[in-house]
């Protein structure tokens, strides 16, 4: 069942330079990292975003899948989220946000986190020392609060969420709906990526 009025947004995942490739293009069983993120996204949101840089190439994706290339050249992920709410305005009221490297994104961690909004604009999965702003809830229009950042200089999506009324979650709460937070696994190296691999069981 779709959570209303939220849609997705889905980041392309910057230069992937641990990685040494593009993350997006990775093979995940029969699909990419990018298509299975997609996929698992549009089971409970709808839209769902997928922001690109300029000249990025993605890897072929469902026609309701809506793409939003960069406005900011190299801005990092709070240039994307302000593209990706940008595109939702008018669309939905709130979208979760996420990397394209998590291949084991439940949507119940998905639904979890939404739903935890209430009254407030943001909610970010946090472990006691570090916020998951790329797994997290935020009000689209936040937008404004996005850009005016960045047009200060400040490019961390850590300072929208000091700016807004946002709620941390403990990621201990998750578990109910995630219990190993596999959701939380994204793939920033090739050994992170073997682990997710071997977790989903397409690896020895």
């Amino acid at each position: 069942m779709l959570i209303p009025q939220t849609g997705g947004v889905v980041l392309c995942g910057g230069h992937s330079s641990r990685m040494g490739q593009p993350k997006l293009m990775l093979p995940f069983g029969e699909e990419t990292l990018m298509q299975r993120v997609c996929r698992i996204l549009a089971d409970i949101v709808d839209p769902v975003v997928v922001v690109a840089a300029l000249d990025q190439e993605l890897p072929t994706l469902p026609n309701s899948i809506q793409i939003a290339r960069d406005e900011y050249d190299s801005f990092g992920p709070l240039a994307g989220i302000a593209t990706g709410l940008a595109k939702l305005k008018g669309q939905c009221e709130a979208a979760f946000v996420t990397s394209c490297d998590v291949p084991l994104l439940r949507s119940d961690f998905v639904r979890a986190v939404v739903t935890g909004l209430e009254d407030h604009d943001t909610v970010v999965p946090n472990d006691g020392q570090f916020d998951h702003v790329l797994a997290a809830a935020y009000r689209t229009r936040l937008e404004a609060t996005a850009r005016e950042l960045l047009n200060t200089g400040q490019r961390r999506p850590l300072r929208l969420i000091e700016a807004a009324n946002s709620r941390r979650i403990p990621v201990d709460e998750l578990r109910i709906a995630d219990p190993n937070l596999d959701s939380l696994r994204n793939c920033n190296t090739p050994e992170d990526y073997q682990t997710v691999l071997k977790l989903a069981g397409l690896a020895d």
